[in-house]
């Protein structure tokens, strides 16, 4: 293991560390101020597959977050240029609030299926369409694999579940994108010029957050706003 550095910068999970859907966490804003004041980088950095990144910074704008489009890193984004490395037209199964995210995609005629949480396409035919696709020989991105996410009327399934039955009832092994693949955390980190031994990760998910984080050679803080205390092995 690489030996730790000066700290410069900073990378900080969005959903369920700062917010949870539109309430910010009690004290959230004044503690990413405190943070500001200090000699680092700050990031944000999220998995999110629900809404776009405007649409996330509108929202985190409305609980006076002081954040800026260009310090946001979000999964959706790591899809998106996976799909343009492969040149591959996919078949998006995310919430059409992040189609945004992937505007100027070609799409018709799909030969990929990129999956990421879309409670309302979640449905028989559509995942049996995504089946097919990968019985041809297509490749699956999935955007993340978390279990569950915190909602505020508790845990909520969840792409991992569907990603995995896919997985299974095709004999595929997705290519995962998002937290916490040691990709995501170096993407995020590109153009701060640090490396990972000089960053922290604090998020509320101790395998994505923080466990991706550690695997990468970053410092992991947990932030017990969710639902860590679920069968974590870091506690």
């Amino acid at each position: 293991m690489a030996a730790r550095r000066a700290l410069k910068a900073v990378l900080v999970d969005l959903n369920g560390t700062l917010h949870v859907e539109d309430a910010a966490v009690p004290g959230a804003q004044e503690a990413l101020k405190r943070l500001r004041g200090a000699s680092v980088m700050v990031r944000f950095v999220t998995n999110t597959t629900k809404e776009s990144k405007q649409d996330l910074l509108d929202r985190l704008k409305k609980l006076e977050f002081d954040i800026s489009e260009d310090e946001i890193f979000t999964s959706l984004t790591a899809a998106r240029n996976l799909v343009e490395q492969k040149q591959v037209r996919p078949m998006l199964l995310v919430d059409d609030r992040a189609l945004p995210d992937f505007k100027g995609i070609q799409t018709s005629d799909p030969n990929a299926v990129v999956i990421g949480l879309a409670p309302e396409h979640f449905h028989y035919q559509i995942l049996n369409q995504a089946f097919r696709l990968l019985l041809d020989g297509a490749p699956l991105i999935a955007i993340h694999k978390a279990r569950y996410y915190k909602r505020k009327d508790g845990l909520a399934l969840g792409p991992g579940p569907f990603v995995t039955a896919l997985e299974y009832a095709t004999d595929t092994k997705a290519t995962v994108v998002g937290k916490p693949e040691k990709t995501f955390f170096l993407e995020a980190l590109r153009g701060t010029g640090c490396e990972p031994e000089e960053a922290v990760m604090i998020g509320d998910d101790c395998r994505d957050d923080v466990g991706g984080a550690q695997n990468v050679g970053m410092l992991g803080i947990l932030v017990k706003t969710a639902s860590c205390e679920h069968d974590c092995p870091l506690m």
